[in-house]
């Protein structure tokens, strides 16, 4: 009997699970996990949520830092034909405030050193937030909050901590669902201020995995340390490939301590790393880099932003016998284009083309396509294109238009580019204010608002300047208030204190009265024509 690919995103780990029940699939810190063990987790993850009423649709919240139950939850909601939310770990309340708000999560799962924000988040009933799940350390559960509060523990309280042989199936039939449904939703700064959700099918996710995998020529064999947020669909899609081709993933934090991070390579013989530039930037600056032993790596992959080309030849040089990826992407669609092999060594400012089973081409303001060489912007169709920002039909009609026949859908991505005579494509320049620093979106916006809560600061405008590590590095300028005592380190304490990690500045300015138009908007381009 022929086997069919599986059409949802959660059936491929279970093809997985029954193709290599004792491989390990997440090695995660000291834990490891097999495709039977996961399998089985995620299972009771799903049933847990269909006995607290989750059904076809409805959205989860995932408020974690990379670990594994962040993994075991998402594969749990999908089995219980939910959606999953999956946030960043230093998200602060009034951005998770806004998302289950905005999102009409019913259920949040989150870490117990969380509390604190979770509270702050839910301390308005203005949400459809009912249940919270918590993971970590036992602790006194915020009081007078409008949800139900579960463990962890409590779900897996039954399993047998010896013999994974001993798993059994779940005796509740889960419900099935289809490939249009949604899968997931994630949130990534606008340039409103506010966050926007990205919604992906599992249509949608498998197209966009498959395809990555077919260029990478990932298998079984491949071992892929992933340092980057399961937030940000570049390292959300390490694990969603990994399942499908039934790979392992070493997941880790962060990329903070990078002497650890490197000796994982060697220690789980890992064969696929996925960075950022801004990651290898800090991994060339290290004086000691040639000590550490990449003979087990097949390949390198760059994204998030462009690769600067002395980085490229950096890192052909440390480990020669690599196959490096330079990269271009977007939430809307995940991936765009690549560039590898040879091409990179003679054209390695290009960001490639377009991706199997993706067409992507470059429009001027009129939607008409335009020559070689010339400047506009990027179009791109396929099943790989999302289906649009939830809860927001304004801007998905913007971004997401109709194609040349019924039911074909165009992502504009916002972006100038460039192409050649060889069809290569050339990341020019981006039509809106968004920052991207170390290879994630940061919203001008959003730091001015937070920004302009202080009582010192009148005005405050947020601007990308070059930065050699990140990429652009954010920098706020302020005029304070008549008579305001305000320092550079009280607004860094106070931006610590109130943003994600990414989102804070790395450079205070302040001014007397910030540049304007005639139409009296802030003049951003000649702030960023000032030199640091």
């Amino acid at each position: 009997m022929i086997e069919f690919d599986p059409i949802l995103v959660h059936d491929w780990l279970c093809r997985s699970a029954r193709r290599f029940p004792d491989k390990q699939a997440l090695i995660c810190g000291q834990q490891r996990w097999t495709y039977k063990m996961l399998d089985y987790h995620t299972d009771r993850m799903a049933k847990a949520l269909f006995d607290i009423g989750i059904g076809h649709q409805d959205r989860v919240i995932i408020f974690l830092d990379n670990c594994c139950e962040a993994i075991i939850s998402l594969y749990g909601i999908l089995k219980a034909r939910g959606v999953f939310v999956i946030l960043d770990g230093s998200v602060k309340g009034p951005k998770l405030k806004y998302i289950l708000k905005n999102s009409g999560a019913r259920v949040l799962i989150s870490h117990t050193s969380k509390a604190k924000v979770v509270k702050d988040a839910l301390a308005d009933t203005d949400n459809n937030c009912k249940v919270v799940i918590w993971i970590g350390p036992q602790i006194a559960i915020p009081q007078n909050l409008p949800t139900v509060s579960l463990t962890w523990r409590s779900i897996f309280s039954d399993l047998d901590s010896g013999d994974e042989d001993t798993y059994a199936e779940i005796d509740t039939e889960l419900p099935r669902g289809i490939d249009v449904d949604l899968a997931c939703i994630i949130y990534t700064s606008g340039s409103t201020g506010e966050p926007k959700g990205v919604m992906s099918t599992h249509h949608n996710m498998i197209s966009a995995a498959r395809s990555i995998i077919q260029y990478i020529g990932n298998s079984p064999d491949d071992v892929i340390l992933n340092v980057l947020p399961l937030s940000f669909g570049y390292g959300l899609y390490q694990i969603i490939m990994s399942c499908m081709f039934g790979g392992t993933v070493v997941l880790e934090h962060s990329f903070l301590y990078l002497h650890a991070i490197l000796e994982r390579i060697a220690e789980e013989k890992v064969t696929g790393l996925p960075l950022v530039p801004s990651m290898a930037a800090m991994m060339l600056q290290m004086q000691n880099i040639h000590e550490y032993d990449f003979s087990t790596l097949r390949y390198i992959t760059s994204a998030g932003a462009a690769l600067p080309v002395k980085h490229f030849h950096s890192l052909r040089k440390l480990v020669p016998h690599a196959k490096i990826f330079n990269m271009y992407g977007l939430t809307e669609c995940v991936r765009v284009s690549y560039l590898a092999g040879n091409e990179l060594d003679k054209r390695p400012s290009s960001v490639g083309r377009a991706i199997p089973n993706c067409e992507a081409f470059i429009v001027d303001e009129k939607g008409k396509k335009i020559n070689n060489n010339e400047v506009g912007e990027l179009v791109i169709r396929g099943s790989n294109v999302m289906q649009g920002y939830w809860n927001d039909p304004e801007l998905t009609a913007k971004t997401y238009r109709d194609g040349s026949y019924p039911g074909e859908r165009q992502l504009y991505s916002g972006d100038y580019f460039r192409q050649d005579d060889q069809g290569y494509l050339y990341f020019m320049s981006r039509k809106d204010d968004i920052i991207k620093t170390g290879g994630e979106k940061v919203s001008p916006k959003e730091i001015e608002d937070l920004v302009c809560k202080l009582e010192s600061v009148a005005e405050a405008s947020v601007v990308g300047v070059p930065d050699e590590i990140l990429g652009q590095a954010i920098k706020v300028y302020i005029v304070p208030a008549p008579g305001a005592k305000l320092t550079e380190k009280d607004v860094l304490k106070y931006c610590k204190e109130n943003m994600e990690m990414v989102c804070i500045p790395k450079y205070v300015e302040f001014i007397e009265s910030l540049p304007k138009t005639p139409h009296g908007k802030v003049d951003k381009k000649l702030l960023k024509a000032r030199q640091i």
